[in-house]
């Protein structure tokens, strides 16, 4: 439905965590699990290839960027057989982790799934330290009692900010992205993603008060 040059062409390369190279990555995953779990392969391919085309837009608005990338994926497809570019659509609507609405089909849960594998394990955790560079995070802080359950009574989240720390984000989102996904392929992939990041923040602690 579309092709790795043409989606290349909606991604500017201004964010080092959600740049085209994430969009590969996800779009690899998402065709492991397809072929895993029976998905249609283009529609999921598509819709990888699509996910995240709306994030500029969030990043200069506010606008919910699943929202926007659904909006544009439908535009960009246009003239597609209808029930294939919806079937896309849909899955790319509902691919964030806060989501306010649960992925239904099996497109999109194997879309949900492979984009938060994404952001577990090793490249989770350098995709954590790219973001706290750009916001000017510090390294490591002690992530106070209570605190992940306080962010998420917050309506709003100010993950972007120089307290909020790669550890304070495995607190509050990477320790459970794991317990989130839908498919079984996903959470095999899973666990030894989680436990690698178990281990390095783990393994952080130590270093930086000079146990280890």
């Amino acid at each position: 439905m579309i092709t790795v040059d043409q989606a290349r062409s909606y991604y500017p390369a201004d964010d080092p965590a959600h740049d085209f190279d994430h969009v590969l990555r996800v779009a690899a995953l998402a065709s492991r699990l397809a072929a895993l779990e029976g998905a249609d392969a283009e529609i999921v391919r598509t819709a990888a290839l699509l996910h995240d085309i709306g994030r500029a837009e969030e990043r200069a608005t506010g606008r919910d960027h699943a929202v926007e990338s659904a909006r544009r994926a439908r535009q960009i497809l246009a003239g597609q057989p209808a029930e294939r570019v919806e079937a896309v659509v849909q899955a790319i609507a509902v691919h964030r982790y806060r989501n306010t609405v649960t992925p239904v089909t099996l497109e999109a849960k194997v879309l949900y799934d492979a984009d938060k594998l994404d952001s577990i394990g090793a490249i989770g955790v350098a995709r954590a330290y790219a973001i706290a560079g750009v916001c000017g995070q510090r390294l490591w802080a002690r992530v106070e009692p209570g605190y992940a359950d306080r962010k998420r009574q917050q309506t709003e989240h100010h993950d972007l900010t120089a307290e909020h720390t790669p550890v304070h984000e495995f607190a509050f989102k990477l320790s459970r992205v794991a317990s989130t996904l839908f498919t079984p392929g996903a959470r095999r992939i899973a666990e030894e993603r989680h436990a690698f990041m178990l281990e390095f923040f783990r393994r952080l602690e130590q270093e930086v008060s000079g146990q280890a």
